[in-house]
Order: C-alpha cells, then sequence, then structure tokens
C-alpha cells in the first residue's frame, strides 16, 4: 500500500539530462534507469534522498527537493537489488547455442597481428579487419568467453569506430573488443557483466575508447565500478575521441 509523506526526493530536469548515466552508478539503491535517453526514477519508493548521485552529473540535472512522496522502503530496494542481480546472471550464464541467433554465436577467427617489420596497416588499397572474435557487443559477450582470457581489452563506445578512422589499426589489432553504449543500455547491467568478466577471465590491461560527448563520460567510472566489484586492480587507459575523429586527451588512471 502507497504511503506518502513530505520528505526529500531527488528531481531530475529532463531538459538538463545528457542520458550520460553517472547518476545510475553512483546510485547504491538502483532507483535511477536510463529511459529513451534520459535518466529517471525506477521508483521513489527506492529513492532515499540523500542525493549520492547529485556530485556524479556532469550537466547539474539533479537536485533534492522536499515533496510529497511515497515512503523510502529499504525491504523494496534490496529485493529490487536482488531481482536485477539474478537477471544479469540468468542472462550471462545462458547457453550460446548453434542453432542461436549468429549474432550471439562465439567466434574466433585469424586477424592481422602487429608486426615489428613492417606497418600495422597499409594505408593504400582495402584495409583487412583485425578483429579476432565475435561478438563484440557487451551484453551478447559471455564472462568465459575463451577470447577474454589473458586478454588485453578495449572497452568503446560504439560510436567510436565511426568517428576514428584508424580504430582496428590502434584498437582492435591483437585487442579483445567489448562495444557498448552506456546512454541507451542500463550502466548497472555493464557493471554487473564486467565484473563477471573480471572475476573470470585473467584481463590484463584496460582500454577505455569513448567521446568527448557528455552521454559517454559514464564508461570509464562503469569499468572501475566494474573493476572495484570484482575486486581487481588492472592497468587501465582512457582515450577521448573528437566528433571529428581525432584523438583529444589519452590518460591513465589507476582502478
Amino acid at each position: 500500500m502507497r504511503h506518502e509523506i513530505k520528505r526529500k526526493i531527488v528531481e531530475i530536469d529532463e531538459e538538463r539530462c545528457t542520458g550520460c548515466g553517472n547518476c545510475v552508478i553512483s546510485c547504491a539503491e538502483g532507483a535511477i534507469e536510463i529511459i529513451d535517453g534520459k535518466a529517471r526514477l525506477v521508483s521513489e519508493t527506492y529513492c532515499d534522498g540523500l542525493g549520492a548521485c547529485l556530485g556524479e552529473c556532469p550537466e547539474d540535472a539533479l537536485h533534492v527537493i522536499e515533496r510529497e512522496a511515497d515512503e523510502f522502503d529499504p525491504e523494496a530496494v534490496e529485493d529490487w537489488l536482488k531481482e536485477r542481480e539474478e537477471k544479469v546472471k540468468a542472462e550471462a550464464g545462458k547457453p550460446v547455442m548453434a542453432c542461436g541467433c549468429p549474432s550471439s554465436q562465439i567466434r574466433m577467427f585469424d586477424a592481422p597481428r602487429p608486426d615489428a617489420h613492417r606497418p600495422l596497416m597499409e594505408k593504400t588499397g582495402p584495409s583487412a579487419s583485425s578483429l579476432s572474435h565475435w561478438p563484440v557487443q557487451i551484453r551478447l559477450v559471455p564472462p568465459n568467453a575463451p577470447f577474454l582470457e589473458n586478454a588485453h581489452l578495449v572497452v568503446a563506445a560504439d560510436c567510436t569506430p565511426v568517428a576514428y578512422p584508424d580504430f582496428h589499426r590502434d584498437f582492435v589489432q591483437g585487442k579483445a573488443i567489448l562495444l557498448g553504449c552506456p546512454k541507451f543500455d542500463d550502466p548497472k547491467e555493464y557493471v554487473q557483466k564486467l565484473a563477471e568478466i573480471f572475476k573470470t577471465a585473467n584481463v590484463r590491461s584496460i582500454t577505455v575508447v569513448d567521446m568527448e560527448v557528455p552521454c559517454c563520460s559514464a564508461l570509464p567510472a562503469i569499468v572501475k565500478k566494474a573493476m572495484e566489484a570484482a575486486g581487481k586492480s588492472i592497468p587501465l587507459e582512457e582515450v577521448v575521441v573528437g566528433v571529428q575523429g581525432q584523438v583529444i586527451e589519452r590518460r591513465k588512471s589507476a582502478a
């Protein structure tokens, strides 16, 4: 039964919100999700009104206000978080069937490897693909995929291969690649999936490739949160790509 009281609760300014997902990651109660490209409260009962998400918003779109709202329910939060976790584990544990969708079938194939005596890719004529595995979407890759073991992992925003012209040469060759979009997918699910990957595979290094736009800014935070959840410390570098295809910044950071 709903019980409304006057209390503090988070308010989201949809005009300012870019859907970057930083607030989703920082909300321990899972009260916020990205829906239709905007941050929204899943339920008033999940929001404790403390505002831990406020400082994570680059657009100042979140504020704590006082109004009539459903009472905060910690037991409902616990059930909600458990439900989400079980859903992610169930998805991760599904076997990849040979008769299933081609997009989810694990495949590994020979790809050009770096050679110290020649350029990574020729600049003339058609370029060969450097991709060594399939699938590549974060949501489709199982944590026990063989290509993740001992891998140098690239976690890239799915706009970057289009924006950056030498993506294969610089980020795919000799690497395991995962693509995703923290704006249109669920950042919490990304954290849980990547945490399972880090627990299962002995990932040697991680490069996060994201765009300069606000909706990409959550990707490094997602990877760091996943490492924290997995109890791992993995060398991490972020590469920020501009919308015109140039590398704007490279920065290494601690887990």
